[in-house]
Protein backbone atom coordinates (compact mmCIF):
# COMPACT_ATOMS: atom_id res chain seq x y z
CA UNK A 1 0.00 0.00 0.00
CA UNK A 2 1.43 3.61 -1.15
CA UNK A 3 0.83 6.68 0.93
CA UNK A 4 0.03 8.35 -2.05
CA UNK A 5 -2.78 6.06 -2.75
CA UNK A 6 -4.02 5.74 0.88
CA UNK A 7 -3.82 9.82 1.11
CA UNK A 8 -5.90 10.05 -2.49
CA UNK A 9 -8.41 7.81 -0.46
CA UNK A 10 -8.74 9.81 2.86
CA UNK A 11 -9.79 12.66 0.62
CA UNK A 12 -13.82 11.61 0.64
CA UNK A 13 -14.08 11.84 3.93
CA UNK A 14 -16.51 14.41 5.41
CA UNK A 15 -14.00 16.51 7.36
CA UNK A 16 -10.55 17.92 6.06
CA UNK A 17 -7.83 16.08 7.58
CA UNK A 18 -4.15 18.18 7.92
CA UNK A 19 -6.75 21.32 7.56
CA UNK A 20 -5.19 24.63 6.70
CA UNK A 21 -5.95 25.70 10.23
CA UNK A 22 -3.59 23.03 11.56
CA UNK A 23 0.05 24.55 12.18
CA UNK A 24 2.26 23.57 8.92
CA UNK A 25 4.21 21.37 11.24
CA UNK A 26 1.62 19.42 12.38
CA UNK A 27 0.06 18.46 8.68
CA UNK A 28 2.15 15.79 7.71
CA UNK A 29 2.01 13.82 11.58
CA UNK A 30 -2.06 14.26 10.65
CA UNK A 31 -1.90 12.82 7.05
CA UNK A 32 0.59 10.15 9.01
CA UNK A 33 -2.10 8.89 11.47
CA UNK A 34 -5.14 9.19 8.85
CA UNK A 35 -3.17 7.49 6.46
CA UNK A 36 -3.28 4.12 9.06
CA UNK A 37 -6.93 4.74 9.94
CA UNK A 38 -7.66 4.56 6.30
CA UNK A 39 -5.49 1.78 5.50
CA UNK A 40 -7.07 -0.43 8.08
CA UNK A 41 -10.60 0.40 6.26
CA UNK A 42 -9.21 -0.63 3.11
CA UNK A 43 -7.88 -3.80 4.03
CA UNK A 44 -11.06 -4.55 6.19
CA UNK A 45 -13.83 -3.54 3.16
CA UNK A 46 -11.94 -4.15 -0.19
CA UNK A 47 -9.01 -5.65 -0.16
CA UNK A 48 -9.63 -9.34 -2.45
CA UNK A 49 -8.64 -12.30 -0.59
CA UNK A 50 -8.06 -12.80 3.19
CA UNK A 51 -8.55 -10.03 5.06
CA UNK A 52 -8.47 -11.41 8.76
CA UNK A 53 -4.94 -12.22 7.38
CA UNK A 54 -4.13 -9.08 5.90
CA UNK A 55 -5.06 -7.39 9.50
CA UNK A 56 -3.10 -9.77 11.65
CA UNK A 57 0.06 -8.54 9.25
CA UNK A 58 -1.20 -4.99 9.84
CA UNK A 59 -0.51 -5.45 13.29
CA UNK A 60 2.96 -6.83 12.96
CA UNK A 61 3.60 -4.23 10.85
CA UNK A 62 2.61 -1.96 14.31
CA UNK A 63 4.07 -3.36 16.61
CA UNK A 64 7.48 -3.10 14.17
CA UNK A 65 6.90 0.80 14.59
CA UNK A 66 7.15 0.13 18.19
CA UNK A 67 10.75 -2.21 17.90
CA UNK A 68 12.10 -2.58 15.37
CA UNK A 69 11.34 -0.91 11.64
CA UNK A 70 8.44 -1.45 9.51
CA UNK A 71 8.38 -2.56 5.90
CA UNK A 72 5.09 -0.87 4.19
CA UNK A 73 5.24 2.49 2.99
CA UNK A 74 2.08 4.06 4.93
CA UNK A 75 4.10 2.53 8.22
CA UNK A 76 7.85 3.75 7.26
CA UNK A 77 5.55 7.46 7.20
CA UNK A 78 3.82 6.03 10.52
CA UNK A 79 6.79 5.57 12.60
CA UNK A 80 8.36 8.80 13.04
CA UNK A 81 5.04 10.27 14.25
CA UNK A 82 4.56 7.41 16.56
CA UNK A 83 8.06 8.05 18.71
CA UNK A 84 8.00 12.29 18.29
CA UNK A 85 4.81 12.36 20.05
CA UNK A 86 4.66 9.26 22.45
CA UNK A 87 1.53 8.08 20.52
CA UNK A 88 0.00 5.22 22.59
CA UNK A 89 -0.24 1.74 20.50
CA UNK A 90 -3.53 0.89 22.12
CA UNK A 91 -5.77 3.39 19.64
CA UNK A 92 -4.13 1.95 16.48
CA UNK A 93 -4.96 -1.67 18.01
CA UNK A 94 -8.28 -0.89 18.40
CA UNK A 95 -8.93 0.59 14.90
CA UNK A 96 -7.54 -2.91 13.57
CA UNK A 97 -9.82 -4.63 16.20
CA UNK A 98 -13.06 -2.51 14.63
CA UNK A 99 -12.34 -4.16 11.34
CA UNK A 100 -11.71 -7.54 12.63
CA UNK A 101 -15.27 -7.55 14.22
CA UNK A 102 -16.72 -6.05 10.34
CA UNK A 103 -15.58 -9.52 9.20
CA UNK A 104 -18.13 -11.30 11.35
CA UNK A 105 -20.76 -8.96 13.18
CA UNK A 106 -23.28 -7.92 10.38
CA UNK A 107 -25.51 -5.74 12.82
CA UNK A 108 -25.55 -4.57 16.17
CA UNK A 109 -28.90 -4.75 18.42
CA UNK A 110 -28.90 -1.45 20.50
CA UNK A 111 -27.33 1.63 20.21
CA UNK A 112 -25.06 0.82 23.45
CA UNK A 113 -23.68 -2.08 20.88
CA UNK A 114 -23.08 0.18 18.18
CA UNK A 115 -21.61 2.60 19.94
CA UNK A 116 -18.98 0.31 21.68
CA UNK A 117 -17.94 -0.39 17.94
CA UNK A 118 -17.64 3.05 17.78
CA UNK A 119 -15.13 3.13 20.57
CA UNK A 120 -12.88 1.31 18.29
CA UNK A 121 -13.93 2.15 14.76
CA UNK A 122 -13.86 5.86 15.11
CA UNK A 123 -13.02 7.17 18.64
CA UNK A 124 -9.17 6.11 18.42
CA UNK A 125 -8.36 8.62 15.83
CA UNK A 126 -9.49 12.03 17.74
CA UNK A 127 -7.21 10.11 20.75
CA UNK A 128 -4.50 10.02 18.25
CA UNK A 129 -5.24 13.98 17.05
CA UNK A 130 -5.32 14.80 20.60
CA UNK A 131 -2.08 13.12 21.22
CA UNK A 132 -0.03 14.85 18.49
CA UNK A 133 -1.55 18.46 20.13
CA UNK A 134 -0.04 16.79 23.31
CA UNK A 135 -3.62 17.27 25.29
CA UNK A 136 -4.87 13.46 25.08
CA UNK A 137 -4.16 13.85 29.16
CA UNK A 138 -6.89 16.08 29.64
CA UNK A 139 -10.21 14.06 30.60
CA UNK A 140 -12.83 16.43 29.54
CA UNK A 141 -11.08 16.73 26.12
CA UNK A 142 -10.89 12.94 25.79
CA UNK A 143 -14.39 12.89 26.75
CA UNK A 144 -15.64 15.19 23.78
CA UNK A 145 -13.29 14.12 21.08
CA UNK A 146 -15.35 10.57 21.79
CA UNK A 147 -18.67 11.81 21.33
CA UNK A 148 -16.83 14.12 18.44
CA UNK A 149 -16.04 10.98 16.80
CA UNK A 150 -18.56 8.51 17.53
CA UNK A 151 -20.81 11.67 15.85
CA UNK A 152 -18.92 11.71 12.46
CA UNK A 153 -18.94 8.09 12.80
CA UNK A 154 -22.76 7.88 12.61
CA UNK A 155 -23.33 10.50 10.38
CA UNK A 156 -20.90 8.31 7.64
CA UNK A 157 -23.68 5.50 8.93
CA UNK A 158 -26.57 7.53 7.75
CA UNK A 159 -24.95 8.71 4.18
CA UNK A 160 -23.56 4.96 3.38
CA UNK A 161 -26.39 2.38 4.45
CA UNK A 162 -26.71 1.02 0.47
CA UNK A 163 -23.36 0.39 0.72
CA UNK A 164 -22.97 -0.92 3.60
CA UNK A 165 -25.97 -3.38 2.99
CA UNK A 166 -24.13 -4.86 0.09
CA UNK A 167 -21.21 -5.29 2.29
CA UNK A 168 -23.30 -7.57 4.05
CA UNK A 169 -23.57 -4.96 7.63
CA UNK A 170 -26.28 -3.21 8.57
CA UNK A 171 -25.26 -0.14 11.46
CA UNK A 172 -28.32 0.96 12.02
CA UNK A 173 -29.28 -0.84 15.89
CA UNK A 174 -32.03 -3.47 14.88
CA UNK A 175 -34.02 -1.52 18.39
CA UNK A 176 -34.12 1.51 16.43
CA UNK A 177 -35.21 -0.09 13.28
CA UNK A 178 -37.91 -1.98 15.22
CA UNK A 179 -39.18 1.32 17.15
CA UNK A 180 -39.82 2.98 13.48
CA UNK A 181 -41.21 -0.17 12.17
CA UNK A 182 -38.12 -0.52 9.45
CA UNK A 183 -38.25 -3.72 7.82
CA UNK A 184 -36.52 -3.26 4.53
CA UNK A 185 -33.08 -1.01 4.03
CA UNK A 186 -32.45 -1.38 0.38
CA UNK A 187 -35.13 0.94 -0.64
CA UNK A 188 -36.49 4.18 0.58
CA UNK A 189 -39.89 4.33 2.89
CA UNK A 190 -41.65 6.92 5.21
CA UNK A 191 -40.46 4.42 8.44
CA UNK A 192 -36.81 4.66 7.09
CA UNK A 193 -36.60 8.43 6.86
CA UNK A 194 -38.20 9.38 10.29
CA UNK A 195 -35.48 6.42 11.43
CA UNK A 196 -32.77 7.99 9.73
CA UNK A 197 -33.75 11.75 11.30
CA UNK A 198 -33.75 10.16 14.91
CA UNK A 199 -30.07 9.12 14.03
CA UNK A 200 -29.46 12.21 12.59
CA UNK A 201 -30.68 13.96 15.97
CA UNK A 202 -28.13 11.74 18.14
CA UNK A 203 -25.46 12.39 15.76
CA UNK A 204 -25.83 16.02 16.11
CA UNK A 205 -25.99 15.90 19.88
CA UNK A 206 -23.12 14.00 19.75
CA UNK A 207 -21.43 16.26 17.16
CA UNK A 208 -22.20 19.11 20.08
CA UNK A 209 -19.36 18.27 21.95
CA UNK A 210 -17.14 20.23 19.32
CA UNK A 211 -18.01 23.46 20.86
CA UNK A 212 -16.14 22.30 24.06
CA UNK A 213 -12.74 21.18 22.26
CA UNK A 214 -12.65 24.67 20.16
CA UNK A 215 -13.45 26.62 23.70
CA UNK A 216 -11.20 24.82 25.53
CA UNK A 217 -8.34 24.64 23.02
CA UNK A 218 -8.77 27.89 21.74
CA UNK A 219 -7.42 30.28 19.17
CA UNK A 220 -6.55 28.81 15.44
CA UNK A 221 -5.67 25.10 16.83
CA UNK A 222 -9.58 25.36 18.47
CA UNK A 223 -11.13 26.00 15.36
CA UNK A 224 -9.27 23.62 13.63
CA UNK A 225 -10.27 20.57 16.04
CA UNK A 226 -13.61 22.13 16.16
CA UNK A 227 -13.80 21.82 12.17
CA UNK A 228 -13.89 18.39 12.91
CA UNK A 229 -17.12 18.12 14.07
CA UNK A 230 -18.64 21.43 11.77
CA UNK A 231 -17.83 19.10 8.56
CA UNK A 232 -20.17 15.96 9.95
CA UNK A 233 -22.98 18.99 11.21
CA UNK A 234 -23.09 20.38 7.24
CA UNK A 235 -22.65 16.42 6.14
CA UNK A 236 -26.42 16.09 8.51
CA UNK A 237 -27.61 19.33 6.83
CA UNK A 238 -26.98 18.18 3.18
CA UNK A 239 -28.77 14.54 4.12
CA UNK A 240 -31.68 16.97 5.21
CA UNK A 241 -31.61 19.22 2.37
CA UNK A 242 -31.65 16.13 0.05
CA UNK A 243 -34.69 14.93 2.17
CA UNK A 244 -32.91 11.96 3.61
CA UNK A 245 -32.16 10.30 -0.36
CA UNK A 246 -29.61 7.76 0.34
CA UNK A 247 -30.02 5.90 -2.77
CA UNK A 248 -29.63 7.81 -5.84
CA UNK A 249 -26.40 9.67 -4.58
CA UNK A 250 -24.39 10.20 -1.07
CA UNK A 251 -25.72 13.15 0.10
CA UNK A 252 -22.64 15.74 1.16
CA UNK A 253 -22.07 19.06 1.95
CA UNK A 254 -20.75 21.73 -1.00
CA UNK A 255 -17.14 23.05 -0.67
CA UNK A 256 -18.38 26.07 -0.14
CA UNK A 257 -20.79 24.99 3.12
CA UNK A 258 -17.61 23.67 4.22
CA UNK A 259 -15.45 27.06 3.70
CA UNK A 260 -18.05 28.52 5.46
CA UNK A 261 -17.90 26.13 8.39
CA UNK A 262 -14.15 26.44 8.22
CA UNK A 263 -14.29 30.43 8.91
CA UNK A 264 -16.80 29.67 11.77
CA UNK A 265 -16.34 31.07 14.96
Amino acid sequence: MDVAVVARRARTENFPVASVLFPRRLRPHLRAVYGFARLVDILGDELEGDRPAALDELEHELAACYSGEPSWPVMRALAPTIHEFSLPREPFERLIEANRMDQSIAGYGTWDDLKEYCRHSADPVGRLVLGLLRLDGEPELVAASDDVCTGLQLVNFLQDVPRDLELGRVYLPFEDRRTFGVTVLDRPSPELLELLRYEAARARGLLGAGRLLQEWIGGRMGRAVGLFARGGLAALDALESAHWDVFTGRPRPSRTRLALAMFAR
